[in-house]
């Protein structure tokens, strides 16, 4: 395997975590901004991201920062807003070549982290305010982006099922941020709090492949100078359900939506994680599972049937789409198949079959280094230091006890579905 843990360095203000490893041919750095999910400020966050990808006081303009990074032989960047348990992500993320495949020897990794440096600290702005062109550009998009959540039906089922389970609880309040608070940021509001986040925010820089490790610190202590910070911690709360939530939606679609949505009161760097990833595997995480087998195939009563875990919030949430004609059935089919868990009815080799997805599904993941990074970065979310060795060999070990004595944990909570008109 040869990837375990990164070495991690605490810095003023931020920790570098170096991963140094031949497997990958190119050099990848990953800034990562954490910080509460919170109404009142995750429409900004996720705007800011957008705004500082776009250009610099360096490159005034995207054709100029992007034409700077083919320079870099090609070199890609993006930025990504997400949310893992009761926390806002942003990350920006810059894959560059490893110079030590080229022919001449341009210092590409000192030029990518001084790159990725004046995306984040040196901004193109007008006085304490964002570039007025920037700002509107990128504000029309993320309006775009959010427009397109309620367009695309299948996410904008899971969404409503999270808002519905979560109503008063962080977890509810989704990443991209919502139009009636985009409509009151102004340039300087945004610039204002893009201040606040550089010195409030946990920050976490990974630079991950075959490199020097102390010429990487040298270069982001040269780079990277923040003030020391006392980062907020949350503890997703584990409610305990009174009682099961039921909403309908009348919506002009073809195809009815039905999300259900379990706490499973299990997260990652809990002992019984391991299991539930298991239960979860069998239950609906793959083509294999009960839910794809005995709701989609055997009664046909499904296009799609499937389940993901939320593992820093401790939510487990199945996804299906049907005929809204068979709602009842539906629901009825999917509790079967809860049950059948909670009482041990699958077999030995479903078992194993589940294990062995699992493993090749986080080997698949390590195969990039940005898959890498988010494995690792569960560390950093949950405060748990888990290896993938580790991981890899607990899983290996779960048995079918286990497996049910976490089922017995998992409460139901909300019934949302989309129902269409057709019926």
């Amino acid at each position: 395997m040869g990837i375990s843990l990164d070495t991690i360095k605490k810095n003023p203000g931020y920790s570098v975590h170096i991963v140094k490893t031949a497997q990958y041919k190119t050099n990848t750095l990953v800034l990562k901004m954490k910080a509460p999910l919170k109404h009142e400020t995750a429409t900004y966050r996720s705007l800011l991201p957008y705004i500082l990808q776009s250009n610099t006081a360096t490159y005034k303009s995207t054709p100029l920062l992007r034409s700077y990074l083919d320079e870099l032989y090609g070199a890609s960047f993006y930025v990504d807003v997400a949310k893992k348990g009761e926390y806002q992500i942003i990350s920006f993320v810059l894959e560059i070549a490893n110079e030590k495949f080229l022919h001449n020897s341009e210092p590409l990794l000192e030029k990518g982290i001084a790159f990725l440096a004046d995306v984040l600290f040196n901004p193109n702005k007008d006085g304490e305010s964002f570039d007025v062109a920037t700002f509107n550009n990128e504000k029309r998009s993320l309006q775009q982006r959010i427009q397109s959540i309620y367009d695309d039906k299948m996410r904008y089922a899971t969404t409503r099922l999270v808002e519905v389970m979560c109503d008063d609880e962080p977890y509810g309040i989704d990443a991209s941020g919502d139009v009636e608070s985009l409509g009151s940021i102004t340039k300087e509001s945004l610039y204002s709090y893009y201040k606040k986040a550089l010195l409030e925010d946990e920050m976490d820089v990974y630079v991950i492949g075959d490199i020097n490790e102390v010429e990487v610190h040298k270069l982001i202590d040269q780079h990277f100078k923040l003030p020391n910070r006392e980062p907020v911690r949350m503890k997703s709360e584990q409610k305990k359900v009174s009682e099961v939530k039921e909403k309908i939606e009348e919506m002009d679609v073809k195809q009815g939506k039905l999300n259900i949505g379990y706490r499973t009161h299990i997260v990652y760097g809990d002992p019984e994680y391991y299991a539930l990833q298991v239960f979860n595997g069998i239950f609906g995480g793959f083509s294999h599972s009960k839910l794809f087998i005995n709701v989609r195939e055997k009664a046909s009563l499904a296009y799609y049937a499937a389940s993901r875990l939320e593992s820093h919030k401790g939510l487990l949430m199945v996804m299906s789409g049907i005929e809204s004609a068979n709602y009842d059935q539906a629901v009825n089919i999917i509790h079967e198949q809860m049950n059948d868990m909670k009482q041990g009815n699958f077999t030995d080799e479903e078992l194993s079959q589940t294990k062995a997805v699992i493993k090749n599904q986080l080997l698949e993941t390590v195969d990039s280094a940005r898959g890498l990074v988010e494995i690792l970065y569960h560390n950093v979310v949950s405060g748990y230091a888990v290896s993938l060795e580790e991981w890899l060999k607990k899983t290996e070990a779960i048995t079918k006890e286990e497996i049910v004595a976490v089922a017995q944990k998992v409460e139901l909570d909300t019934i949302y579905f989309m129902k269409g008109t057709e019926v």
